[in-house]
């Protein structure tokens, strides 16, 4: 790595091992851990292989990719995992009792360091080298790592020429780093495009239909958001305002889609809060001015979402009852992954200037299991409630529920619903509603 001459005196001084890096940590501390495409695995590992002389260290992180080492059982006394959201790295360790979950808004995790409920006591994060300034940048993922550097009582940072230095409030001098360690393995990679099919092509074209342009849009994680992305080619003028961006958006922004002149805020500027994709989209945002990563507390706070006229909000769901109830987490008592920040959303694009809070669901699973249902599985948990729902998307149509009654939803949802399941969907609803 090429370092700043203003380093190059302390060259051999200014890097540590993980394994020093990490001896900082105490018994009883609360740790923070930078996630998404920038989990510092490598101080995972070396804190992991230090257990024997930990207790009680509480590991707090949002999503996190990868083998995270803390998490395996012989750990169970040095590590308590205490996750703001659960992603497939944990999500083992959560549903067999050896970590726990914290239902949050993303908006509001900020809030939890900042006001000491969750004072952050170690912060490992993972940042590109620092600038002729001694500047270094948090990349893609700003998120609610902003906010854990701010507070934290000594900042771990791995420097990796690998992590993209983006726009926004990701910017930290290397004075504010009380440790570095250098590592330039690559960042973690999702490719969602390659999960689309059938009916998340198809669900696209409704959702497509739906979009005007001078929009600015909100897209959730998965295949059906990405398949959105790609059936907006022929729009014009589109912005971003989201939590998280993946590589639809690359496409469309070369071809001047999104170009952001529309928005109400941030004009000429799309935002985000952390991306996750691939090595394609990590280079297309490495020092793009066009695009700001900035603080989760202000990218998702329905106030500020509500400012762009036109804001579309689309997100996904493991299932919808028929009064209109979104659980999006967890597949009964099953926790699959959180709260994060679909309410955010759906609340900021309803509150918008013909705005449009959309739910976009294929009707059944992979494996053929009804995802429109007459209840939501017991111990399952509402998302977005029934009373924040507008559109209902799937491969068979749209159901608009606001202003509609209990009755009138059903119906609605039953006829976007899988053929097959309509019939059992029918009884169910003479049997609540005494109609069909």
């Amino acid at each position: 790595m090429e370092i700043p001459l203003i380093y190059q005196m302390e060259e051999k001084s200014v890097y540590k091992t993980a394994e020093e890096a990490v001896s900082i940590v105490q018994s009883g501390n609360r740790v923070y851990v930078h996630g998404s495409a920038q989990t510092p695995t490598c101080l995972l590992k070396a804190l992991a292989k230090q257990a024997d002389r930990l207790k009680n260290v509480e590991l707090v992180f949002i999503t996190v990719y990868g083998d995270i080492h803390v998490d395996k059982p012989q750990y169970a006394d040095s590590f308590k995992i205490n996750s703001l959201f659960v992603s497939a790295s944990i999500r083992s360790a959560v549903n067999e009792g050896r970590a726990d979950y914290v239902p949050v808004f993303l908006s509001e995790i900020p809030d939890l360091f900042k006001k000491n409920i969750l004072p952050i006591d170690v912060a490992l994060v993972q940042v590109s080298p620092p600038d002729k300034h001694g500047y270094c940048s948090l990349g893609v993922s700003v998120d609610v790592a902003r906010s854990a550097v701010n507070t934290a009582k000594h900042v771990i940072a791995i420097i990796n020429p690998n992590v993209p230095r983006t726009h926004g409030d990701g910017v930290i001098h290397v004075s504010q780093l009380d440790s570095m360690v250098y590592c330039d393995d690559p960042l973690y990679e999702a490719r969602y495009g390659d999960k689309v099919g059938p009916a998340e092509l198809k669900i696209a074209e409704y959702v497509a239909g739906m979009i005007d342009d001078g929009s600015t849009l909100q897209m959730g994680i998965g295949s059906i958001p990405d398949a959105v992305l790609r059936a907006l080619s022929n729009h014009k003028d589109l912005g971003m305002h989201t939590e998280m961006c993946s590589d639809g958006v690359i496409d469309l922004y070369e071809r001047g889609v999104i170009n952001n002149k529309c928005k109400q805020i941030h004009p000429n500027k799309g935002v985000s809060a952390f991306a996750l994709g691939s090595k394609r989209l990590y280079d297309f945002l490495d020092d793009n001015p066009s695009i700001h990563f900035l603080d989760i507390d202000y990218v998702n706070d329905p106030h500020v979402i509500r400012r762009n006229h036109k804001m579309v909000a689309i997100n996904s769901a493991i299932e919808v009852d028929i009064t209109g109830q979104v659980c999006a987490d967890s597949i009964g008592t099953y926790q699959y992954s959180g709260v994060g920040g679909q309410m955010d959303f759906m609340r900021g694009a309803a509150l918008s200037e013909g705005g449009k809070p959309i739910i976009a669901l294929p009707s059944r699973t992979a494996k053929g299991v009804p995802r429109i249902v007459p209840f939501l599985k017991p111990g399952a948990d509402v998302t977005t409630t029934r009373a924040h729902m507008h559109y209902v998307v799937t491969e068979y149509g749209v159901a608009y529920l606001f202003g509609k009654n209990l009755r009138q939803r059903a119906k609605a949802l039953i006829n976007i619903a899988h053929p097959d399941d309509r019939e059992g969907l029918e009884k169910a609803c003479y049997e609540r509603f005494r109609i069909f």
